[in-house]
């Protein structure tokens, strides 16, 4: 199908659908160029035909979904810099547990992905799947079209096809990758499944701040999802996982007596937040989503909600074999957990609970009063309306209002959650500062999730400097599936 057809297509479906979303894509169509698009196959080509010509049959996402099988692909031949595969693989949890799952490169997590800060890379991205996908580089400020956010115009990878993308990755420190796709109430697919992976992005100059002597990545999953209530609402897991494998089938972390580790977690759960402690051990966190906090603070256990993550050294001088795991007794025995294990220590891991601890992002600011924004965006938290579960300043997504960001200064966020739910907001392409958390002014801790408690209010400012439409949702994939999104658009 020529470039040209598909946009006299578009133009019908606008006749009926000209939300803002839908505008964007068509701009994304008109703008993309004969040479290179590569023809759509068959079936696609009479589906789009029918579909659109048809107008009403086809919904949003069918129509972007369609619509990004024409955006130009990249002719490149030359070897990418890193390939990732997305196909269904049997995962084996551990100790009698495996699943069916989708994931990067036959397993789960994704291969750790190492970028060096401002050298640019290239990605391919093979999916193996019949259904369109999509790969976001979570913490990264890249543009809009590779950020991996159909709604931002990032084209989706359509099945058994693949697509290049390239882009400079910055800023460094602890990222991950993840599938941005929609799931609904299918918990097998979007980020109920195996398709994350941690990024780790080096300084541009010499060295890690941070002077340890180990490096352990650490990622937080949940399998066998299941609704948890009549009203399909809440979400809850039969088995848990730290690195794939469940509390003791997998290998231990092997340290030594003196030994500074460096942990970087990341919470790739769909909908869980977890309080993680090492029995025998603190935490020393020194970054939070990748980011250097002003105030090093040595904490019992550390709270991360969906998309967060934290960097935290533990010296190792309690020698004996432990458990990093949920503090929940229920989950770690269904898998939240793994073993650290002394060179030398034998026999069985030992858990003890961590003490009283309240996480609180103002303990890692620098202390001094926030700057004074020059804008500020309310930003309601409530539940929505018409089959919608939640809704941002009165309307769901695709519906929400587009917020203005006036580029160049501090643009105030101020999350209003007026809701009986804690929600862990993310803002794509950018990092925020937090000022004000639980009734305290803060500053100095840069974030791009925060967790907003119910009936409560966070503010945060982003300097706009990132052109182009960022995607902001809650990160509680059930949230964000049923109307907490929306795009956040650069004025002038």
């Amino acid at each position: 199908m020529r470039h040209r057809e598909i946009w006299t297509l578009f133009g019908k479906y606008r006749a009926f659908d000209d939300s803002p979303v839908v505008r964007q894509f068509s701009a994304a169509v008109s703008a993309a160029s004969l040479v290179g698009c590569r023809l759509m196959n068959a079936p696609l080509r009479s589906r789009l035909r029918t579909e659109v010509g048809s107008a009403r049959g086809v919904t949003r996402r069918q129509l972007l979904a369609l619509a990004a099988a024409c955006v130009p692909v990249s002719a490149d031949t030359t070897p990418a810099d890193v390939t990732l595969r997305i196909g269904e693989i049997t995962a084996d949890l551990g100790r009698g547990h495996s699943v069916k799952t989708l994931a990067y490169n036959g397993q789960t997590p994704g291969p750790v992905l190492r970028m060096t800060e401002g050298k640019p890379v290239t990605i391919d991205v093979v999916n193996e799947t019949g259904q369109p996908e999509m790969v976001h580089w979570h913490g990264l400020h890249i543009p809009p079209e590779v950020d991996g956010a159909h709604e931002e115009g990032t084209p989706m990878v359509q099945g058994h096809d693949r697509r290049r993308y390239s882009f400079t990755p910055q800023p460094a420190g602890t990222r991950w990758y993840h599938t941005h796709a929609m799931a609904g109430h299918n918990l097998r697919i979007g980020s109920y499944s195996g398709q994350f992976g941690m990024v780790v992005v080096a300084p541009r100059t010499n060295g890690d701040p941070a002077r340890y002597d180990l490096e352990a990545p650490i990622l937080l999953h949940e399998w066998e999802p299941y609704f948890a209530s009549g009203m399909d609402m809440d979400v809850d897991y039969k088995l848990f996982s730290v690195n794939g494998k469940m509390l003791g089938a997998g290998e231990p972390i092997r340290v030594k007596t003196g030994q500074r580790v460096l942990f970087r977690i990341v919470n790739a759960s769909a909908t869980m937040r977890h309080r993680l402690a090492l029995a025998g051990h603190v935490f020393t966190i020194i970054a939070l989503d990748g980011n250097p906090v002003p105030t090093v603070q040595k904490v019992a256990a550390l709270d991360v909600s969906p998309g967060e993550r934290v960097d935290a050294i533990v010296e190792m001088t309690s020698p004996g074999v432990w458990i990093m795991g949920e503090e929940n007794d229920a989950q770690r025995a269904a898998g939240a957990g793994i073993v650290i294990e002394y060179a030398g220590a034998r026999g069985r891991p030992q858990w003890t609970p961590p003490s009283k601890h309240v996480w609180d992002y103002a303990a890692f600011g620098d202390g001094k009063p926030p700057v004074e924004p020059e804008t500020r965006i309310p930003m309601i938290i409530e539940p929505g309306k018409d089959g919608n579960l939640w809704a941002i300043n009165g309307k769901s997504y695709p519906e929400t209002d587009p917020l203005w960001l006036r580029p160049g200064v501090r643009n105030r966020l101020v999350f209003d959650n007026r809701s009986s739910m804690d929600h862990p907001v993310h803002l794509h392409r950018h990092t925020f500062e937090i000022v004000r958390y639980a009734g305290k002014a803060v500053s100095g801790v840069m974030k791009d999730v925060v967790l907003v408690p119910a009936r409560q209010t966070v503010e945060a400012d982003v300097l706009a400097n990132n052109p182009g439409p960022s995607l902001f949702h809650c990160h509680q994939q059930f949230h964000m599936d049923f109307g907490f999104m929306g795009l956040m658009r650069y004025s002038g």
